[in-house]
């Protein structure tokens, strides 16, 4: 049996490189669990991390019987790891948070609140405290995606997030469309989303992953692949089967 179908949240963390932030998450994410408006789990998903990661995911683990996680044989990049916790998931709800602890687990409950009336609940970021150059780049991103997919989301780089299990794993994922996924859940019918304004923090430990390229133009070049995507997405609903007894 899957372990995570005994919560009815799974909180996805995908980590990469990361060993720096392992105490602080072990500690923050521990303390959240408790105060989780509905029963909550961990589940770490090691990108193939170089590092001592995955050393210190096993050391989490072994002492916290909320905390589980799977191991890539080699790294497959962000989106590869959120879909791997969306398909691995049995709760009735994914959650979604990066490793670098710039947001705060406590505000799931923000996002928790939401659930009973969509498919999705995503942070806006308020406050921020990156530097004055990564928000332009986020801004720019940001309002030309709008433009492209017409999506409404004010901060999809937020990694806060909550899902609809059911809804998460019909989402298509390639490479960067984790950078899409308001607009993705939109192509499902009858799925709508809401935003709900989320706390923000320096990052204290560790790299972060983003530059130039990945924050900017990659993103660009993402918003071609939806926008020809979007009218070959299929859609069905099963009017009737004989699969069940």
């Amino acid at each position: 049996m899957n372990k995570t179908s005994e919560y009815s949240l799974t909180i996805i963390v995908p980590v990469f490189n990361e060993a720096d932030n392992m105490d602080r998450l072990e500690s923050v994410l521990s303390g959240f669990l408790p105060e989780s408006l509905v029963p909550a789990c961990v589940l770490f998903v090691d990108d193939g991390s170089k590092d001592s990661s995955l050393e210190c995911i096993r050391g989490i683990c072994s002492r916290q019987k909320d905390f589980f996680y799977i191991s890539f044989e080699r790294n497959a990049g962000l989106s590869a790891a959120i879909k791997a916790g969306f398909d691995y998931a049995a709760s009735e709800y994914v959650g979604y948070m990066d490793a670098d602890l710039q947001t705060a687990p406590e505000d799931f409950n923000l996002l928790l609140k939401e659930m009973p009336h969509c498919s999705m609940a995503v942070g806006i970021r308020t406050d921020r405290k990156d530097s004055f150059f990564k928000g332009l780049q986020s801004k720019i991103a940001n309002g030309f995606r709008r433009m492209m997919t017409h999506d409404g989301a004010v901060d999809t780089g937020c990694p806060l997030k909550v899902l609809r299990t059911d809804v998460a794993r019909k989402i298509p994922m390639f490479k960067g469309m984790h950078r899409f996924l308001p607009a993705l859940v939109l192509l499902q019918d009858g799925c709508s989303y809401v935003q709900v304004p989320v706390r923000h923090f320096p990052r204290e430990a560790g790299k972060s992953k983003y530059h130039l390229w990945n924050r900017l133009w990659g993103p660009f070049a993402d918003c071609f692949a939806y926008r020809w995507m979007k009218p070959r997405y299929c859609n069905y609903k099963v009017g009737e089967n004989n699969l069940q007894k």
